[in-house]
């Protein structure tokens, strides 16, 4: 069956970073493309980003944009989010996704991986 496991979340001060890893199985994952959605405390859920199978081009959220950077290793099987200067506001728990070919749509997702940026 298709797993996605987040890991890599934890306590950060504000400015610092942190390393999301998504590890994947159960389907060809450089087949897909994938998305990082969050969900921070009593909201609902924000895509944060993307990356594309095959060109690998990338898309951020505004709110994001300059401080994440996605990527995918496909020999690994892995899906990673970089998250530089965090900020309160990014205070969330953190899913990976696959990306429903051709519809676009959120397909699997992960158990999540909380983010907390705390002074």
């Amino acid at each position: 069956e298709v797993q996605l496991v987040e890991s890599g979340g934890g306590l950060v001060q504000p400015g610092g970073s942190l390393r999301l890893s998504c590890a994947a199985s159960g389907f060809t994952f450089s087949s897909y493309s994938m998305s990082w959605v969050r969900q921070a405390p009593g909201k609902g859920l924000e895509w944060v980003s993307h990356v594309l199978r095959g060109s690998d081009a990338t898309t951020y959220a505004d709110s994001v944009k300059g401080r994440f950077t996605i990527s995918k290793d496909n020999a690994k099987n892995t899906l990673y989010l970089q998250m530089n200067s965090l900020k309160f506001e990014d205070t969330a728990v953190y899913f990976c996704t696959t990306i429903i070919p051709y519809s676009g749509g959120f397909g699997s997702w992960g158990q999540g991986t909380q983010v907390t940026v705390s002074s």
